[in-house]
């Protein structure tokens, strides 16, 4: 929609008010549905430097403000120590931002680098060793709830890997339960989609931070389920949005998991008579 007269400003603003509108919408639908923020949480955001950190931050905020209940957010960022890292653009930019934060320093980089052999990817040891850091010290302050930045897309390739390479049917849930009881992880956004992601991060211009470390390595699985899914969206839009509402609508006894339905006990009840509807026959 075009509004006529509109200036080139006006139209940024209108649009950003827009996207920032829908993500409000989404992020507080996902909040309510997993009851993903109580009274009094200390919310650790974990703050990356890339778009999908950067708006969660920026939503919580303004969240923040109006929500009728109190709680508190602390942004984290971890410093893996990677060459040629702009360490000072996240000091500077929650420094003008006035939001808590604190800047963890460990040398995750070069540990990923000496152990992981030439040829595979990265992510997975990179992954344990920054949850691992972050973890720690979400329990040191004393944070109820762990912020992780994951959104619609990001779930829904995690999906279709687990299938692909794991033989699962798993993906990311919007608010877990960490395997050492410690930690309750959210994923605020996890009813975003990453283009209203992306076309935000864009009006806002946040001071974005490249991934040198896993952006080094070609051909890697996650980013060949992400252009199979875009493609897929691009043939059949609204598929992406779809099987996402799939993982939130499982029907276990259409499944074959013996761990989650009885199949084993499914008898045919003899002392019950079928219901015959007479109406109907013939």
């Amino acid at each position: 929609m075009t509004v006529r007269n509109e200036t080139p400003e006006q139209r940024r603003a209108r649009l950003l008010n827009r996207s920032h509108k829908n993500l409000r919408r989404d992020v507080g639908k996902a909040v309510a549905d997993y009851n993903m923020i109580e009274e009094g949480d200390l919310i650790m955001v974990c703050l990356s430097g890339g778009k999908d950190s950067y708006t969660m931050l920026d939503i919580l905020m303004s969240l923040q403000k109006h929500a009728p209940i109190d709680f508190k957010l602390i942004a984290v960022n971890l410093d893996q120590k990677q060459p040629g890292f702009p360490e000072h653009v996240l000091p500077k930019y929650l420094d003008e931002l006035g939001v808590d934060y604190h800047i963890l320093e460990q040398d995750t980089y070069s540990v990923v680098k000496e152990k992981v052999p030439e040829g595979k990817t990265f992510c997975g040891l990179c992954s344990r060793l920054r949850r691992g850091s972050l973890y720690t010290y979400a329990k040191k302050i004393g944070a109820t709830k762990v912020a992780l930045g994951h959104h619609r897309e990001d779930i829904v390739e995690t999906l279709f890997l687990n299938m692909f390479f794991g033989g699962t049917l798993k993906a990311m849930p919007p608010k877990l339960l960490s395997d050492d009881k410690q930690n309750v992880l959210i994923r605020p956004m996890a009813y975003c989609s990453e283009q209203e992601i992306s076309r935000y991060a864009k009006f806002r211009e946040f001071p974005i931070i490249p991934c040198n470390l896993c952006g080094t390595q070609e051909n890697m699985q996650r980013q060949n389920i992400k252009e199979m899914l875009a493609q897929w969206d691009k043939d059949y839009p609204g598929r992406v949005e779809s099987i996402f509402r799939s993982i939130t609508n499982v029907s276990a006894s259409q499944l074959a998991d013996t761990k989650l339905f009885p199949f084993s006990q499914l008898r045919v009840n003899k002392d019950e008579a079928p219901k015959i509807d007479y109406v109907n026959v013939g």
